[in-house]
C-alpha cells in the first residue's frame, strides 16, 4: 500500500491534465501573483460561497501558505489541489481542490472548486471537472467523489448536475 501511495503522490504532483480550452496542474510558487489578482478581483463574487475571508485572504503570504499546505497534504495523500488555466493565453481561471481523501473501504474524497468572476458562465469549470474527475477514479483509485454546495448556490448545483452528480440530501449546517 505504501508503494501505491508514493506512486499516486508522484503522479499527481507532476500531472498536467488538458482539455480543449483549459489545462489543470498543481499550484506552483510562481502562480502567486496571478492567484492574488484573480482572487482579489473576484472577492465579492466568491465571498457568499466560500468560508470566511479576512483582510489577509488574498496576500502573497496567504498564497504561499496555500501552496505549502497543498504540497504537504498531497505528500500525505490527504488532499490534492489544481489550478485551472486557459490553454491559449495561460490565464488563471480558478482552482479545484480534492480534500478529505479517505482510504480503506471508503476510497472517497470531497470536491471543492472556485472560478474567477470574469471567467464564470463560460463552461470552463465544467470542462475542467470533466477532465479531472476521470483521473481521480483512475490515478487516485477513488470509488466515490462528494461535492457539497450551499442550497442557494444555483449555479454550482446546476454544474454538479450537468457533470453527473446526484443529490443525496441536505446536510443542515454542514458548511460554515
Amino acid at each position: 500500500m505504501k508503494r501505491l501511495v508514493i506512486a499516486i503522490q508522484s503522479l499527481l504532483s507532476k500531472k498536467k491534465l488538458t482539455g480543449e480550452r483549459v489545462f489543470l496542474r498543481p499550484p506552483k510558487r510562481r502562480d502567486a501573483l496571478k492567484w492574488q489578482k484573480l482572487r482579489m478581483s473576484s472577492k465579492s463574487f466568491l465571498v457568499p460561497w466560500e468560508p470566511s475571508w479576512d483582510a489577509s485572504s488574498c496576500t502573497r503570504r496567504a498564497y504561499l501558505r496555500y501552496f505549502k499546505n497543498s504540497n504537504y497534504l498531497a505528500n500525505m495523500d490527504r488532499a490534492y489541489s489544481f489550478l485551472i488555466f486557459k490553454i491559449d493565453d495561460k490565464k488563471l481561471l480558478g482552482g479545484i481542490n480534492i480534500s478529505n481523501v479517505r482510504r480503506g473501504v471508503s476510497q472517497s474524497a470531497s470536491l471543492g472548486y472556485w472560478i474567477g468572476e470574469k471567467h464564470s458562465r463560460n463552461g470552463y469549470m465544467k470542462e475542467a471537472l470533466k477532465v479531472l474527475i476521470p483521473s481521480l477514479f483512475v490515478d487516485l483509485r477513488l470509488n466515490r467523489i462528494e461535492a457539497a454546495t450551499l442550497e442557494e448556490n444555483i449555479a454550482s448545483k446546476n454544474l454538479l448536475k450537468k457533470i453527473g452528480f446526484k443529490k443525496e440530501g441536505v446536510l443542515r449546517k454542514y458548511l460554515k
